[in-house]
């Protein structure tokens, strides 16, 4: 990280908390194991810890769609085109090469789709430190592979240039039901961005205002069912409802979030219950954040759906049952009454 992000960075926390504020350094803010900086009360636990040398600026994160316990991450601007997946305790399992793709400043992912419907990774190259240098953005789309291993896959490549001119921006959301791929900017007065219904890798894809995001966002994701999402800065998060039209609206929620160095990554787990939240620098814990009982998935239907359907079998069995019963005790009953009949004749 540059010494000038990092003075944005800090005046950044200035102005937002209102009074002054010290960003905590990786000595500043260990905690004995188990604890949880400012989440106790919350019940935040950690999930792992990334251990391993070559992720240093851990800067998005996202559930896998294919492997239990798997979540992938990447590292932040300078880096180099690699995605790290990450097993249950944390530690790298696999390292997918992105062929075709630079890392100029990436700054985010998320799970979606490719255009036959299969699971994409898709990687946000969107970073710009300075405030509209770049004339257009690149999002990454890479197939996650089926057997998790080391490997190169060839990257399919999307620029992206926004309708009122360039911005810095750290955020990008997949919405789970349509596929479609949103962005949110950085700074003070930060906008929803939607790209095209179709993304097309051959000129620009525009991205449209749709709606208005909080001041240094940082990341966010959609829940896996749709029905929310969550965009988070280096102090907190907002919980927004999805609307009819699959955008962020409606009403919002604030949700607390542990202290982190410099927390940037954000993704729901596979289950809808819970956030896992992670921070740029070494060593440093990806927590799980419960989420507040209105964003909860909807309780299955299905066990007890099939249980009704189970018994309106066995009623039906019954009742059928008690048909041939009924039936085979006329049959005999006939029987009886002709050789009775018979005999007497």
């Amino acid at each position: 990280m540059s010494a000038r992000r990092a003075a944005v960075r800090a005046g950044a926390a200035v102005l937002l908390a209102g009074a002054p504020v010290c960003l905590l350094s990786p000595a500043a803010s260990a905690s004995p194991p188990g604890a949880v900086p400012g989440g106790t009360a919350r019940g935040d636990t950690v999930a792992f810890t990334i251990r391993d040398p070559r992720i240093t600026e851990s800067s998005g994160l996202a559930a896998s769609a294919l492997h239990k316990g798997v979540v992938y991450t990447h590292n932040d601007s300078g880096g180099v085109p690699k995605v790290y997946a990450l097993g249950p305790g944390g530690q790298v399992v696999a390292v997918l090469t992105l062929a075709g793709a630079q890392a100029r400043d990436w700054e985010a992912m998320a799970i979606g789709r490719d255009g036959r419907g299969r699971p994409a990774i898709f990687v946000a190259d969107i970073g710009d430190n300075l405030g509209g240098a770049w004339p257009y953005v690149t999002v990454y789309r890479i197939p996650e592979p089926a057997r998790l291993r080391s490997q190169t896959l060839q990257a399919t490549r999307f620029r992206m240039r926004y309708e009122d001119g360039p911005r810095n921006a750290e955020t990008m959301m997949i919405n789970p039901r349509t596929n479609r791929l949103y962005v949110a900017s950085k700074l003070f007065g930060g906008k929803v961005y939607e790209a095209p219904a179709r993304l097309r890798t051959g000129g620009l894809n525009v991205l449209r205002k749709v709606g208005d995001a909080p001041a240094i966002a940082t990341d966010g994701a959609f829940a896996p069912d749709g029905r929310t999402c969550v965009i988070r800065t280096y102090f907190g998060a907002r919980l927004y409802k999805v609307g009819a039209d699959g955008r962020p609206g409606g009403s919002s929620k604030s949700i607390d979030l542990p202290t982190q160095v410099q927390g940037e990554s954000v993704t729901y787990t596979p289950d809808g219950r819970s956030l896992l939240v992670g921070s740029e620098g070494t060593k440093q814990p990806v927590y799980r954040v419960p989420l507040p009982e209105e964003a909860l998935p909807s309780p299955s239907p299905g066990p007890k759906n099939a249980g009704a359907a189970e018994d309106a079998g066995s009623g039906h069995r019954d009742a059928t049952n008690t048909r041939v019963g009924l039936f085979l005790a006329l049959a005999i009953a006939a029987a009886v009454g002709y050789g009775l009949l018979r005999r007497r004749g």
